[in-house]
Formats: C-alpha cells, sequence, structure tokens
C-alpha cells in the first residue's frame, strides 16, 4: 500500500507531464490507442466516483455561512467562461465541431484539480471547493440549457439526452461515491491516497482516446484550437478575478474565483463531446486537460509569493488529492 501511496503522489503531483507525454505519444504512434474511445464514459465515472468518496458535509458549510463568494463565483462560472468561448469561436472563425467543443468546455463546471492550485496560490480552499461541488452538481441544468442557447447554430444540442449523460456520469458515480463512504468509512479512509492514481490514470486514457482518434486533425488545426484554448483560459482566469474584485471580494477569495472560473471540467467536456458531438469537438477539451494544468500552477506559483490578506474562512486546510 505504500509503494501505491508514493506512486499515487507522484502521479497526481506531476499530472500535467502526464498528460502532455500520453497526447505525444499517442499523436506520434495512435494505433494502440484507438480501441479506447469507447471507455470514455465509464473512465469519467470512476473519476466522479473519487469525487463522491473525498466529499465531506464541511465542504458545504461555506454555502450556508457566506454564501455571497459562492453565488458570486458560480454565476461567474457559467456566465463568463460560455460568453468567452462562443466570442473565440466566433472571432477565430472556428470549424463549426471545433466551436461547439470550445463552447462546451466553456459549459462544463469547475474542475476539481483547482482546489489544490487554490491552496498552492493562498487563497480561499474551502470556497474552491464549494464552487467546484455546487457548480458540478448544478451541471445537468446548466451544461445542457446554456449549450443550447450559444452552441447551437454550429452543432444541433439534444439538451436532454446531455441532461442524462450528465446525470449518468457524474451525479450517480458522485452519489454512489458519497453512498459508500457513509456505509465503509473505514476502507474509504484507507483508500484515499491511491484515489489520485486512479484518476490520473483514468484522464489519461481518456486524452490517449481522443488524441489518438483525432491526429490527423490535430496536425492540420491544432496550433489554432490550442490558441483558443489558451485564450479561453487566459479570460477566464482574468475575468474571474476582476468579477470578484468588482463585487467586493477580498484578496484570497478573489484568487479562488479566479482559479476555479479558469479551470474547467476537461474531462466531463471530453466525454460529453464525444457522445453527442463527434470526436473532433472534443479536441478543445482535450488541449485543456493539458493547459489548464500548466497555467494553473504558474499563476499559484506567482501568488504563492505575494502576500494576500485573509478571509474569515480559513485557508489553511491542504486537499487531499489531485484530480481533474
Amino acid at each position: 500500500m505504500k509503494v501505491l501511496e508514493a506512486v499515487s503522489t507522484i502521479a497526481g503531483k506531476y499530472f500535467a507531464v502526464w498528460v502532455i507525454l500520453t497526447s505525444v505519444i499517442a499523436f506520434m504512434f495512435p494505433d494502440p490507442f484507438l480501441g479506447l474511445g469507447g471507455y470514455i464514459t465509464i473512465l469519467l465515472g470512476v473519476v466522479m466516483f473519487g469525487m463522491g468518496l473525498t466529499l465531506k458535509a464541511v465542504d458545504f458549510k461555506i454555502i450556508f455561512t457566506k454564501p455571497l463568494p459562492v453565488l458570486i463565483g458560480v454565476c461567474a462560472q457559467f456566465i463568463i467562461m460560455p460568453l468567452v468561448a462562443f466570442v473565440i469561436a466566433k472571432l477565430l472563425n472556428l470549424p463549426a465541431e471545433l466551436a461547439a467543443g470550445l463552447v462546451l468546455l466553456g459549459c462544463v463546471p469547475g474542475g476539481t484539480a483547482s482546489n489544490v492550485m487554490v491552496y498552492l496560490a493562498k487563497g480561499n480552499v474551502p470556497l474552491s471547493i464549494a464552487m467546484t461541488s455546487v457548480s458540478t452538481l448544478l451541471a445537468p441544468i446548466m451544461t445542457p440549457l446554456i449549450l443550447l442557447l450559444l452552441a447551437g447554430q454550429w452543432m444541433p444540442v439534444d439538451a436532454v439526452a446531455m441532461f442524462k449523460s450528465i446525470v449518468q456520469v457524474i451525479i450517480v458515480p458522485i452519489v454512489l461515491g458519497l453512498a459508500i463512504k457513509k456505509f465503509f468509512p473505514v476502507g474509504v479512509e484507507k483508500s484515499l491516497a491511491v484515489l489520485p492514481l486512479i484518476s490520473v490514470a483514468a484522464i489519461i486514457t481518456i486524452v490517449a482516446a481522443v488524441v489518438s482518434g483525432n491526429s490527423a486533425t490535430i496536425a492540420a488545426s491544432g496550433l489554432l484550437i490550442f490558441t483558443a484554448v489558451m485564450l479561453h483560459n487566459g479570460f477566464g482566469l482574468l475575468l474571474g478575478y476582476f468579477a470578484g474584485k468588482v463585487l467586493g471580494q477580498d484578496e484570497v477569495n478573489r484568487r479562488a474565483i479566479a482559479i476555479e472560473v479558469g479551470m474547467q471540467n476537461s474531462g466531463l467536456g471530453v466525454a460529453l463531446a464525444t457522445a453527442h458531438f463527434g470526436p473532433l469537438a472534443a479536441l478543445p477539451s482535450v488541449l485543456a486537460a493539458a493547459w489548464h494544468n500548466i497555467s494553473g500552477p504558474i499563476l499559484a506559483t506567482y501568488w504563492s509569493k505575494k502576500p494576500a490578506v485573509k478571509s474569515e474562512v480559513k485557508t489553511a486546510v491542504k486537499p487531499v488529492e489531485v484530480k481533474l
């Protein structure tokens, strides 16, 4: 078990490295990975099941004690990111499937790797965890609805089918994880240390599946869509920060909101794009899986060297896991 824990720690710490290496290998040698496409939904369910195992009642305390920053952050998540994606898709004149995929990336909830980035950035960790949890639970409604409004001009959007997909791959695994934790707390506690390894393995398998299936397209338009993903992430971080500033949040809350808004659940984006739009539409989320875990640590390192005025909510609670 100690060996697995050590491997799990390394897997989580260098997640971005594994994603990049996997992407390069799958791009250069796609054939061995072509059969993985059918497992994307199952693999994302495994990641969300792990999230359910780690959620605690205290994670939701801030929602009831200090709801305003959570409300600001979640609203920013579902307003800023979809609209920025829409504008970038228009300005860059992206092909229909890529445009729809970028907007889909903007419509998914925050990724749980953001919690670790907020901790490193000396931001409000409880706020970040609460935002991730709330945006994830709202995703079955908000993601299909916003996508229908913004991406329908490029691709047909079946909001009902997407709602069902999100419930199946997000809500059901999370609820199942919560139930397992309730009835088997000792066993779950012992297994928490290896969850990052499982999550990282699942995500890089998803990445390998999508990259291998779209290697030719990546070669033709990879630079364009990567530029779009970088701009999307950059504006999300910037506008998320200023949304908190304009609405009177202190520095630790601004950092949490910025990172939470800017870092998306790219794994969900890959699964939904593959299932409802096609494999090409999954490309923005695949590239985001790598880029978000490069830009996030860079920003977190910069902020970690700058003092922040602490809010009343304690921020010295270190997250126990790293998942996308």
